[in-house]
Protein backbone atom coordinates (compact mmCIF):
# COMPACT_ATOMS: atom_id res chain seq x y z
CA UNK A 1 0.00 0.00 0.00
CA UNK A 2 1.33 3.47 -0.90
CA UNK A 3 1.73 6.16 1.75
CA UNK A 4 -1.24 8.16 0.44
CA UNK A 5 -3.74 5.33 -0.08
CA UNK A 6 -5.07 5.49 3.47
CA UNK A 7 -5.92 9.20 3.33
CA UNK A 8 -8.21 9.27 0.32
CA UNK A 9 -11.06 11.72 0.73
CA UNK A 10 -13.44 9.35 -1.08
CA UNK A 11 -13.59 6.60 1.54
CA UNK A 12 -17.28 7.36 2.06
CA UNK A 13 -18.06 6.27 -1.52
CA UNK A 14 -16.97 3.20 -3.48
CA UNK A 15 -17.11 4.34 -7.08
CA UNK A 16 -14.78 6.88 -8.70
CA UNK A 17 -16.30 10.09 -10.08
CA UNK A 18 -18.14 9.70 -13.36
CA UNK A 19 -16.25 10.65 -16.53
CA UNK A 20 -18.93 13.21 -17.40
CA UNK A 21 -18.61 14.82 -13.95
CA UNK A 22 -14.84 14.91 -14.23
CA UNK A 23 -14.95 16.62 -17.62
CA UNK A 24 -17.70 19.05 -16.66
CA UNK A 25 -16.67 19.90 -13.12
CA UNK A 26 -13.58 18.28 -11.56
CA UNK A 27 -11.06 19.05 -14.30
CA UNK A 28 -12.10 22.69 -14.82
CA UNK A 29 -12.34 23.24 -11.05
CA UNK A 30 -8.83 21.97 -10.43
CA UNK A 31 -7.41 23.92 -13.38
CA UNK A 32 -9.03 27.14 -12.16
CA UNK A 33 -7.81 26.55 -8.63
CA UNK A 34 -4.26 26.12 -9.87
CA UNK A 35 -4.57 29.28 -11.94
CA UNK A 36 -6.14 31.50 -9.32
CA UNK A 37 -5.43 30.18 -5.81
CA UNK A 38 -2.35 27.95 -5.72
CA UNK A 39 -0.24 30.79 -4.32
CA UNK A 40 -2.84 31.99 -1.78
CA UNK A 41 -3.49 28.44 -0.64
CA UNK A 42 0.19 27.79 0.00
CA UNK A 43 0.29 30.92 2.17
CA UNK A 44 -2.64 29.56 4.15
CA UNK A 45 -0.92 26.21 4.71
CA UNK A 46 2.16 27.95 6.06
CA UNK A 47 0.18 30.21 8.39
CA UNK A 48 -2.00 27.34 9.60
CA UNK A 49 1.04 25.15 10.23
CA UNK A 50 2.67 27.85 12.35
CA UNK A 51 -0.53 28.28 14.34
CA UNK A 52 -0.83 24.53 14.99
CA UNK A 53 2.65 24.57 16.47
CA UNK A 54 2.24 27.77 18.50
CA UNK A 55 -0.97 26.51 20.10
CA UNK A 56 0.46 23.08 20.78
CA UNK A 57 -2.21 21.34 18.73
CA UNK A 58 0.49 19.62 16.66
CA UNK A 59 3.99 18.94 17.94
CA UNK A 60 6.62 21.40 16.82
CA UNK A 61 8.77 18.56 15.53
CA UNK A 62 6.01 17.51 13.14
CA UNK A 63 5.46 21.07 11.92
CA UNK A 64 9.22 21.48 11.46
CA UNK A 65 9.05 18.44 9.18
CA UNK A 66 6.01 19.70 7.26
CA UNK A 67 7.19 23.27 6.60
CA UNK A 68 10.09 22.38 4.26
CA UNK A 69 7.77 20.22 2.19
CA UNK A 70 5.35 23.11 1.86
CA UNK A 71 8.13 25.51 0.88
CA UNK A 72 9.48 23.05 -1.67
CA UNK A 73 6.05 22.58 -3.21
CA UNK A 74 5.45 26.32 -3.29
CA UNK A 75 8.77 26.89 -5.04
CA UNK A 76 8.27 24.13 -7.61
CA UNK A 77 4.66 24.97 -8.32
CA UNK A 78 1.53 22.95 -8.93
CA UNK A 79 3.15 21.13 -11.82
CA UNK A 80 4.69 18.60 -9.43
CA UNK A 81 1.29 17.52 -8.10
CA UNK A 82 -0.05 14.16 -9.22
CA UNK A 83 -3.49 15.09 -10.56
CA UNK A 84 -5.75 12.28 -11.73
CA UNK A 85 -9.10 14.06 -11.26
CA UNK A 86 -10.28 11.53 -8.71
CA UNK A 87 -10.64 14.51 -6.36
CA UNK A 88 -12.54 17.71 -6.97
CA UNK A 89 -10.23 20.39 -5.60
CA UNK A 90 -6.65 21.56 -5.43
CA UNK A 91 -6.21 20.92 -1.72
CA UNK A 92 -6.81 17.20 -2.11
CA UNK A 93 -3.80 16.93 -4.40
CA UNK A 94 -1.66 19.13 -2.17
CA UNK A 95 -2.48 16.94 0.82
CA UNK A 96 -1.81 13.82 -1.25
CA UNK A 97 1.59 15.23 -2.18
CA UNK A 98 2.48 16.02 1.44
CA UNK A 99 1.39 12.58 2.63
CA UNK A 100 3.31 10.93 -0.18
CA UNK A 101 6.48 12.67 0.98
CA UNK A 102 5.98 12.41 4.75
CA UNK A 103 3.58 9.53 5.22
CA UNK A 104 0.01 9.64 6.57
CA UNK A 105 0.97 10.15 10.21
CA UNK A 106 3.02 13.34 9.90
CA UNK A 107 1.69 14.49 6.54
CA UNK A 108 -1.88 13.97 7.64
CA UNK A 109 -1.57 16.38 10.58
CA UNK A 110 -1.63 19.63 8.57
CA UNK A 111 -5.38 19.45 8.12
CA UNK A 112 -6.00 19.30 11.86
CA UNK A 113 -8.59 21.83 13.11
CA UNK A 114 -9.82 22.98 9.72
CA UNK A 115 -12.09 22.00 6.86
CA UNK A 116 -11.87 22.41 3.13
CA UNK A 117 -14.85 24.73 3.62
CA UNK A 118 -12.95 27.44 5.47
CA UNK A 119 -9.71 26.70 3.59
CA UNK A 120 -11.27 27.14 0.16
CA UNK A 121 -13.27 30.26 0.93
CA UNK A 122 -10.17 31.83 2.50
CA UNK A 123 -7.96 31.08 -0.50
CA UNK A 124 -10.49 32.61 -2.89
CA UNK A 125 -10.86 35.66 -0.65
CA UNK A 126 -7.10 36.12 -0.72
CA UNK A 127 -7.08 35.91 -4.50
CA UNK A 128 -9.95 38.40 -4.69
CA UNK A 129 -8.25 40.77 -2.25
CA UNK A 130 -5.02 40.75 -4.24
CA UNK A 131 -6.86 41.50 -7.48
CA UNK A 132 -9.03 44.21 -5.93
CA UNK A 133 -5.95 46.06 -4.74
CA UNK A 134 -4.49 45.96 -8.24
CA UNK A 135 -7.79 47.09 -9.73
CA UNK A 136 -7.96 50.02 -7.31
CA UNK A 137 -4.44 51.05 -8.30
CA UNK A 138 -5.40 50.88 -11.99
CA UNK A 139 -8.56 52.85 -11.33
CA UNK A 140 -6.60 55.58 -9.56
CA UNK A 141 -4.16 55.75 -12.47
CA UNK A 142 -7.09 56.37 -14.82
CA UNK A 143 -8.55 58.97 -12.46
CA UNK A 144 -5.24 60.83 -12.49
CA UNK A 145 -5.23 60.95 -16.30
CA UNK A 146 -8.84 62.13 -16.39
CA UNK A 147 -8.10 64.97 -13.95
CA UNK A 148 -5.01 66.00 -15.93
CA UNK A 149 -7.03 66.18 -19.15
CA UNK A 150 -9.86 68.00 -17.41
CA UNK A 151 -7.38 70.63 -16.26
CA UNK A 152 -5.89 70.94 -19.74
CA UNK A 153 -9.30 71.29 -21.42
CA UNK A 154 -11.17 73.37 -18.84
CA UNK A 155 -11.71 76.05 -21.49
CA UNK A 156 -12.08 73.79 -24.54
CA UNK A 157 -15.63 74.69 -25.52
CA UNK A 158 -17.88 71.98 -26.93
CA UNK A 159 -21.60 71.22 -27.13
CA UNK A 160 -23.23 69.62 -24.13
CA UNK A 161 -25.88 67.05 -25.03
CA UNK A 162 -29.11 65.78 -23.58
CA UNK A 163 -31.09 63.10 -25.43
CA UNK A 164 -28.24 63.13 -27.99
CA UNK A 165 -29.25 66.66 -29.01
CA UNK A 166 -27.43 69.96 -28.53
CA UNK A 167 -28.35 71.25 -25.07
CA UNK A 168 -26.01 73.90 -23.63
CA UNK A 169 -22.33 74.72 -24.15
CA UNK A 170 -19.86 72.98 -21.87
CA UNK A 171 -16.12 72.38 -21.97
CA UNK A 172 -14.36 69.10 -22.55
CA UNK A 173 -12.79 69.61 -19.13
CA UNK A 174 -16.24 69.86 -17.57
CA UNK A 175 -17.28 66.60 -19.23
CA UNK A 176 -14.12 64.86 -18.02
CA UNK A 177 -14.54 66.24 -14.51
CA UNK A 178 -17.96 64.64 -14.38
CA UNK A 179 -16.58 61.32 -15.63
CA UNK A 180 -13.84 61.55 -13.02
CA UNK A 181 -16.44 62.00 -10.28
CA UNK A 182 -18.11 58.77 -11.36
CA UNK A 183 -14.74 57.02 -11.21
CA UNK A 184 -14.22 58.39 -7.69
CA UNK A 185 -17.50 56.82 -6.63
CA UNK A 186 -16.42 53.60 -8.35
CA UNK A 187 -13.34 53.71 -6.14
CA UNK A 188 -15.49 53.94 -3.03
CA UNK A 189 -17.67 51.06 -4.20
CA UNK A 190 -14.65 48.85 -4.93
CA UNK A 191 -13.07 49.93 -1.65
CA UNK A 192 -16.20 48.74 0.12
CA UNK A 193 -15.88 45.39 -1.62
CA UNK A 194 -12.22 45.22 -0.56
CA UNK A 195 -13.18 46.04 3.03
CA UNK A 196 -15.50 43.05 3.15
CA UNK A 197 -13.20 40.71 1.24
CA UNK A 198 -10.34 41.61 3.59
CA UNK A 199 -11.72 39.47 6.44
CA UNK A 200 -10.55 35.98 7.30
CA UNK A 201 -12.95 33.02 7.37
CA UNK A 202 -10.15 30.64 8.41
CA UNK A 203 -10.89 28.72 11.57
CA UNK A 204 -14.58 28.44 10.82
CA UNK A 205 -14.10 24.77 10.02
CA UNK A 206 -17.03 23.19 8.25
CA UNK A 207 -19.43 25.65 9.92
CA UNK A 208 -19.00 25.51 13.75
CA UNK A 209 -15.25 26.17 14.26
CA UNK A 210 -13.47 23.30 16.05
CA UNK A 211 -12.88 21.79 19.46
CA UNK A 212 -9.16 22.46 19.14
CA UNK A 213 -7.85 25.69 20.76
CA UNK A 214 -6.96 27.42 17.51
CA UNK A 215 -5.93 31.07 17.22
CA UNK A 216 -8.11 32.51 14.45
CA UNK A 217 -6.98 36.07 15.07
CA UNK A 218 -3.29 35.16 14.87
CA UNK A 219 -3.67 33.37 11.54
CA UNK A 220 -5.69 36.28 10.18
CA UNK A 221 -2.89 38.67 11.12
CA UNK A 222 -0.25 36.46 9.51
CA UNK A 223 -2.22 36.47 6.26
CA UNK A 224 -2.57 40.24 6.41
CA UNK A 225 -6.32 40.29 6.92
CA UNK A 226 -7.89 43.32 8.58
CA UNK A 227 -10.02 41.08 10.80
CA UNK A 228 -12.29 38.05 10.93
CA UNK A 229 -15.57 36.97 9.51
CA UNK A 230 -16.41 36.25 13.11
CA UNK A 231 -19.43 33.95 12.92
CA UNK A 232 -18.19 30.62 11.62
CA UNK A 233 -21.50 29.89 9.94
CA UNK A 234 -21.36 33.25 8.17
CA UNK A 235 -17.74 32.64 7.19
CA UNK A 236 -18.44 29.53 5.12
CA UNK A 237 -21.98 30.34 3.96
CA UNK A 238 -21.92 33.98 2.86
CA UNK A 239 -20.28 35.20 -0.33
CA UNK A 240 -21.58 38.73 -0.44
CA UNK A 241 -17.94 39.76 -0.82
CA UNK A 242 -18.15 38.26 -4.32
CA UNK A 243 -21.62 39.67 -5.01
CA UNK A 244 -20.54 43.15 -3.93
CA UNK A 245 -17.38 43.02 -6.01
CA UNK A 246 -19.25 41.88 -9.11
CA UNK A 247 -21.81 44.64 -8.65
CA UNK A 248 -19.17 47.33 -8.17
CA UNK A 249 -17.29 46.11 -11.25
CA UNK A 250 -20.45 46.08 -13.36
CA UNK A 251 -21.27 49.64 -12.32
CA UNK A 252 -17.71 50.76 -13.06
CA UNK A 253 -17.70 49.13 -16.48
CA UNK A 254 -21.12 50.54 -17.32
CA UNK A 255 -19.77 54.04 -16.72
CA UNK A 256 -16.71 53.36 -18.87
CA UNK A 257 -18.94 51.98 -21.61
CA UNK A 258 -21.04 55.15 -21.64
CA UNK A 259 -17.95 57.33 -21.98
CA UNK A 260 -16.63 55.02 -24.70
CA UNK A 261 -19.93 55.43 -26.54
CA UNK A 262 -19.51 59.21 -26.52
CA UNK A 263 -15.88 59.02 -27.61
CA UNK A 264 -16.77 56.66 -30.44
CA UNK A 265 -19.41 59.09 -31.71
CA UNK A 266 -16.96 61.97 -31.44
CA UNK A 267 -14.45 60.16 -33.67
CA UNK A 268 -16.88 60.06 -36.60
CA UNK A 269 -16.67 62.43 -39.54
CA UNK A 270 -20.06 63.79 -38.55
CA UNK A 271 -18.65 65.02 -35.22
CA UNK A 272 -14.90 65.20 -35.81
CA UNK A 273 -14.25 66.25 -32.20
CA UNK A 274 -11.44 63.78 -31.52
CA UNK A 275 -9.25 61.26 -33.30
CA UNK A 276 -7.94 58.09 -31.69
CA UNK A 277 -4.25 57.35 -31.87
CA UNK A 278 -3.26 54.73 -34.42
CA UNK A 279 -2.18 52.42 -31.61
CA UNK A 280 -5.78 52.18 -30.37
CA UNK A 281 -7.39 51.86 -33.80
CA UNK A 282 -7.87 49.14 -36.38
CA UNK A 283 -8.36 49.13 -40.15
CA UNK A 284 -10.60 47.52 -42.74
CA UNK A 285 -9.50 44.63 -44.93
CA UNK A 286 -11.37 46.08 -47.91
CA UNK A 287 -11.94 49.82 -47.32
CA UNK A 288 -8.59 51.63 -47.37
CA UNK A 289 -9.91 54.81 -45.77
CA UNK A 290 -11.16 53.19 -42.57
CA UNK A 291 -9.73 53.88 -39.12
CA UNK A 292 -11.92 52.04 -36.65
CA UNK A 293 -12.16 52.84 -32.91
CA UNK A 294 -11.22 49.31 -31.88
CA UNK A 295 -10.32 50.20 -28.28
CA UNK A 296 -13.72 51.78 -27.66
CA UNK A 297 -15.60 48.86 -29.15
CA UNK A 298 -13.55 46.53 -26.95
CA UNK A 299 -14.49 48.58 -23.90
CA UNK A 300 -18.19 48.34 -24.61
CA UNK A 301 -18.01 44.60 -25.23
CA UNK A 302 -15.95 44.07 -22.07
CA UNK A 303 -18.60 45.92 -20.08
CA UNK A 304 -21.11 43.36 -21.32
CA UNK A 305 -18.88 40.51 -20.15
CA UNK A 306 -18.54 42.01 -16.67
CA UNK A 307 -22.26 42.64 -16.42
CA UNK A 308 -22.69 38.99 -17.38
CA UNK A 309 -20.41 37.99 -14.50
CA UNK A 310 -22.66 39.88 -12.08
CA UNK A 311 -25.66 38.04 -13.45
CA UNK A 312 -23.80 34.74 -13.16
CA UNK A 313 -22.76 35.12 -9.54
CA UNK A 314 -26.15 36.31 -8.39
CA UNK A 315 -28.01 33.65 -10.34
CA UNK A 316 -25.72 30.88 -9.05
CA UNK A 317 -26.38 31.89 -5.44
CA UNK A 318 -29.95 33.08 -5.36
CA UNK A 319 -31.82 29.78 -4.95
CA UNK A 320 -29.29 27.99 -2.78
CA UNK A 321 -29.65 27.27 0.91
CA UNK A 322 -27.84 29.59 3.27
CA UNK A 323 -24.97 27.22 3.98
CA UNK A 324 -21.81 25.94 2.31
CA UNK A 325 -22.91 24.76 -1.13
CA UNK A 326 -20.87 24.54 -4.31
CA UNK A 327 -23.24 26.47 -6.53
CA UNK A 328 -23.82 29.37 -4.15
CA UNK A 329 -20.37 29.60 -2.54
CA UNK A 330 -17.78 28.08 -4.88
CA UNK A 331 -19.10 28.35 -8.44
CA UNK A 332 -19.07 32.15 -8.25
CA UNK A 333 -15.34 32.50 -7.63
CA UNK A 334 -14.03 32.19 -11.17
CA UNK A 335 -16.55 34.58 -12.79
CA UNK A 336 -15.74 37.38 -10.34
CA UNK A 337 -11.96 37.00 -10.64
CA UNK A 338 -12.22 36.95 -14.43
CA UNK A 339 -14.38 40.07 -14.18
CA UNK A 340 -11.69 41.82 -12.15
CA UNK A 341 -9.08 40.89 -14.75
CA UNK A 342 -11.34 42.07 -17.59
CA UNK A 343 -11.96 45.35 -15.78
CA UNK A 344 -8.26 45.92 -15.19
CA UNK A 345 -7.52 45.35 -18.87
CA UNK A 346 -10.24 47.81 -19.83
CA UNK A 347 -9.01 50.47 -17.42
CA UNK A 348 -5.60 50.25 -19.07
CA UNK A 349 -7.11 50.52 -22.55
CA UNK A 350 -9.23 53.56 -21.71
CA UNK A 351 -6.29 55.23 -20.00
CA UNK A 352 -4.25 54.76 -23.16
CA UNK A 353 -7.06 56.11 -25.33
CA UNK A 354 -7.37 59.27 -23.27
CA UNK A 355 -3.63 59.86 -23.01
CA UNK A 356 -3.09 59.62 -26.78
CA UNK A 357 -6.29 60.90 -28.40
CA UNK A 358 -6.13 64.03 -30.55
CA UNK A 359 -8.62 66.73 -29.52
CA UNK A 360 -9.90 69.17 -32.15
CA UNK A 361 -10.96 72.32 -30.26
CA UNK A 362 -11.91 74.34 -33.35
CA UNK A 363 -14.40 71.73 -34.52
CA UNK A 364 -15.86 71.49 -31.02
CA UNK A 365 -16.19 75.27 -30.67
CA UNK A 366 -17.88 75.64 -34.06
CA UNK A 367 -20.38 72.91 -33.22
CA UNK A 368 -21.13 74.60 -29.91
CA UNK A 369 -21.73 77.94 -31.64
CA UNK A 370 -23.85 76.58 -34.49
CA UNK A 371 -26.01 74.16 -32.53
CA UNK A 372 -28.33 76.59 -30.68
CA UNK A 373 -27.01 75.45 -27.30
CA UNK A 374 -26.89 79.09 -26.19
CA UNK A 375 -30.68 79.44 -26.47
CA UNK A 376 -31.14 79.02 -22.71
CA UNK A 377 -28.81 81.92 -21.98
CA UNK A 378 -30.64 84.02 -24.57
CA UNK A 379 -33.92 83.37 -22.76
CA UNK A 380 -32.26 84.23 -19.45
CA UNK A 381 -31.02 87.52 -20.94
CA UNK A 382 -34.55 88.42 -21.98
CA UNK A 383 -35.70 87.82 -18.40
CA UNK A 384 -32.90 89.94 -16.93
CA UNK A 385 -33.15 92.74 -19.48
CA UNK A 386 -36.92 93.10 -19.85
CA UNK A 387 -38.53 91.61 -16.75
CA UNK A 388 -40.63 89.16 -18.76
CA UNK A 389 -41.31 85.79 -17.17
CA UNK A 390 -39.04 82.95 -18.12
CA UNK A 391 -41.91 81.09 -19.79
CA UNK A 392 -42.61 84.08 -22.04
CA UNK A 393 -38.90 84.38 -22.84
CA UNK A 394 -38.77 80.64 -23.54
CA UNK A 395 -41.62 81.01 -26.02
CA UNK A 396 -39.92 83.89 -27.80
CA UNK A 397 -36.57 82.15 -28.16
CA UNK A 398 -38.21 78.89 -29.17
CA UNK A 399 -39.98 80.68 -32.02
CA UNK A 400 -36.79 82.48 -33.07
CA UNK A 401 -34.84 79.21 -33.15
CA UNK A 402 -37.51 77.46 -35.19
CA UNK A 403 -37.61 80.25 -37.74
CA UNK A 404 -33.79 80.45 -37.89
CA UNK A 405 -33.55 76.74 -38.60
CA UNK A 406 -36.20 77.00 -41.29
CA UNK A 407 -34.24 79.90 -42.83
CA UNK A 408 -30.96 77.93 -42.70
CA UNK A 409 -29.35 80.21 -40.12
CA UNK A 410 -26.93 79.23 -37.38
CA UNK A 411 -27.27 80.46 -33.80
CA UNK A 412 -24.70 83.29 -34.12
CA UNK A 413 -26.83 84.77 -36.91
CA UNK A 414 -29.79 85.49 -34.62
CA UNK A 415 -30.35 89.23 -34.23
CA UNK A 416 -32.22 91.63 -31.97
CA UNK A 417 -34.69 92.14 -34.83
CA UNK A 418 -35.48 88.42 -34.79
CA UNK A 419 -36.24 88.63 -31.09
CA UNK A 420 -38.40 91.74 -31.46
CA UNK A 421 -40.38 90.19 -34.32
CA UNK A 422 -41.12 87.05 -32.31
CA UNK A 423 -41.99 89.00 -29.17
CA UNK A 424 -44.33 91.27 -31.11
CA UNK A 425 -46.07 88.30 -32.72
CA UNK A 426 -46.50 86.42 -29.45
CA UNK A 427 -47.07 89.13 -26.88
CA UNK A 428 -47.57 92.37 -28.80
CA UNK A 429 -44.37 94.07 -27.62
CA UNK A 430 -40.77 94.53 -28.73
CA UNK A 431 -37.83 93.83 -26.47
CA UNK A 432 -35.23 96.40 -27.54
CA UNK A 433 -32.22 94.42 -26.27
CA UNK A 434 -28.84 95.79 -27.37
CA UNK A 435 -27.08 93.98 -30.19
CA UNK A 436 -23.94 93.43 -28.06
CA UNK A 437 -26.01 91.83 -25.31
CA UNK A 438 -27.58 89.38 -27.75
CA UNK A 439 -24.22 88.52 -29.28
CA UNK A 440 -22.70 87.88 -25.86
CA UNK A 441 -25.62 85.61 -24.96
CA UNK A 442 -25.03 83.63 -28.15
CA UNK A 443 -21.28 83.20 -27.44
CA UNK A 444 -20.63 79.69 -26.01
CA UNK A 445 -17.46 80.76 -24.19
CA UNK A 446 -19.32 83.62 -22.51
CA UNK A 447 -22.01 81.14 -21.51
CA UNK A 448 -19.44 79.10 -19.64
CA UNK A 449 -18.00 82.11 -17.85
CA UNK A 450 -21.43 83.03 -16.51
CA UNK A 451 -22.05 79.58 -14.98
CA UNK A 452 -20.28 80.26 -11.67
CA UNK A 453 -22.86 78.54 -9.47
CA UNK A 454 -21.45 75.64 -7.45
CA UNK A 455 -20.84 72.73 -9.82
CA UNK A 456 -21.04 74.85 -12.97
CA UNK A 457 -18.68 74.86 -15.96
CA UNK A 458 -17.05 78.26 -15.37
CA UNK A 459 -13.27 77.92 -15.46
CA UNK A 460 -12.93 79.17 -11.89
CA UNK A 461 -15.44 76.63 -10.62
CA UNK A 462 -13.82 73.81 -12.56
CA UNK A 463 -10.45 74.78 -11.08
CA UNK A 464 -11.91 74.69 -7.56
CA UNK A 465 -13.50 71.28 -8.11
CA UNK A 466 -10.40 69.80 -9.71
CA UNK A 467 -8.31 70.92 -6.76
CA UNK A 468 -10.66 69.14 -4.39
CA UNK A 469 -10.64 66.01 -6.57
CA UNK A 470 -6.85 65.87 -6.62
CA UNK A 471 -6.82 65.96 -2.83
CA UNK A 472 -9.30 63.08 -2.67
CA UNK A 473 -7.34 61.07 -5.22
CA UNK A 474 -4.15 61.47 -3.21
CA UNK A 475 -5.93 60.22 -0.09
CA UNK A 476 -7.41 57.28 -2.00
CA UNK A 477 -4.01 56.32 -3.38
CA UNK A 478 -2.52 56.51 0.12
CA UNK A 479 -5.29 54.23 1.41
CA UNK A 480 -4.56 51.56 -1.18
CA UNK A 481 -0.84 51.80 -0.47
CA UNK A 482 -1.47 51.45 3.27
CA UNK A 483 -3.56 48.30 2.82
CA UNK A 484 -0.94 46.80 0.52
CA UNK A 485 1.82 47.69 2.98
CA UNK A 486 -0.07 46.03 5.83
CA UNK A 487 -0.45 42.85 3.80
CA UNK A 488 3.16 42.85 2.62
CA UNK A 489 4.42 43.38 6.17
CA UNK A 490 2.26 40.56 7.51
CA UNK A 491 3.33 38.11 4.83
CA UNK A 492 6.98 39.03 5.29
CA UNK A 493 6.58 38.41 9.01
CA UNK A 494 5.02 35.03 8.37
CA UNK A 495 7.84 34.10 5.96
CA UNK A 496 10.37 35.09 8.59
CA UNK A 497 8.57 32.96 11.20
CA UNK A 498 8.65 29.99 8.82
CA UNK A 499 12.32 30.53 8.02
CA UNK A 500 13.36 30.71 11.67
CA UNK A 501 10.99 28.01 12.96
CA UNK A 502 12.63 25.46 15.20
CA UNK A 503 11.23 22.24 16.62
Amino acid sequence: MSNDASVSLRERVKAPPAKALVEAYYAPAVANSIKFVFVPEMRIHLAHALMLAETGIVKRHDIATILPVLLDLEAKGAGVLSIDYSQEDLYSYIERHIVKVLGPDVGGRLHTARSRNDLNVTSWRLALRDRLLLALEDLNALRAVVLQLATKHAATVMPGYTHSQHAQPISLGYYLLSAGDVLARDFRRLSGALLHADLSPLGAGALTTTGFPIDREGVARQLGFAGLVESAYDAVSSRDDVHETAAALAILMTGLSRVATDLQAWTTAEYGFIELADAYSSVSSIMPQKKNPQALEYTKAAAGHVTGALTAVLAASKNTSYSDVNDGVSAINVPVLEAVDKTRATLAVIQGVLETMIVKPERMAKAAADGYGTATELADVIVRETGLSFRMAHNIVGRVVREAIEAGKTAPEITTTDLDTAAQALFGKSLGIARETVQRALDPAANLKSRTVTGGPAATEIARMLGARRTVLAADAAHVAAVQSRIDTALAGMRDAVRTFKA
